[in-house]
């Protein structure tokens, strides 16, 4: 039964998801963490290692978790889950799309969702910048306005920043180099 329930709450992000794995971060976020499946280092950890490994992020984030809950079989019902809506879309898409393609209403529908997708990516941006260079349970603790931030990633962000801005190099030489200053630094 657990596993049904697991099943569904992948498949309801997967469902409601437009636009991408970086679409799906809050989503994700809200289900993993309301069902205590992840802390929220653990969700900015499984992010970071999503984004450096293949595969979509959702599907990455739902094999992970579903492999920590219920071992191999909770990872293969998690990734089912995330991307059966996916698959159910596309099939009934590909059956229809060569009639309403070039559809006045269907070309409105997806005009409509760009704003929105571009909205859930900056909302994801912000929720792994909040993870990544705040350390907000620290402040609470300490109050210190200091301990607010983390200085070593805010660092690395802006150097990262700078980086990219004045050097043209793939971007999986910043994904590497990141990951070696984080095993030294973090």
């Amino acid at each position: 039964m657990e596993l049904l329930y697991m099943f569904w709450i992948f498949f309801k992000v997967g469902l409601f998801t437009v636009g991408g794995g970086l679409a799906a971060i809050p989503l994700l976020q809200v289900e993993v963490l309301n069902e205590g499946w992840l802390t929220k280092a653990e969700f900015a950890d499984m992010i970071a290692v999503s984004e450096s490994t293949p595969g979509p992020i959702g599907v990455n984030i739902a094999t992970y978790v579903g492999y920590s809950q219920f071992g191999p079989l909770g990872s293969i019902v998690a990734t089912l889950g995330i991307v059966m809506p996916s698959v159910i879309i596309i099939i009934l898409i590909a059956h229809f799309v060569k009639r309403f393609r070039d559809h006045h209403i269907v070309e409105g529908i997806f005009t409509g969702l760009r704003p929105a997708v571009t909205g859930l990516i900056l909302g994801a941006a912000a929720v792994i910048a909040t993870i990544a260079l705040f350390n907000y349970d620290t402040y609470l603790v300490t109050s210190k306005l200091i301990d607010l931030f983390n200085i070593p990633a805010l660092i690395m962000f802006v150097g990262f920043m700078v980086l990219t801005k004045f050097t043209k190099f793939h971007p999986i030489y910043y994904i590497v180099l990141a990951g070696i200053i984080g095993i030294f630094v973090f």
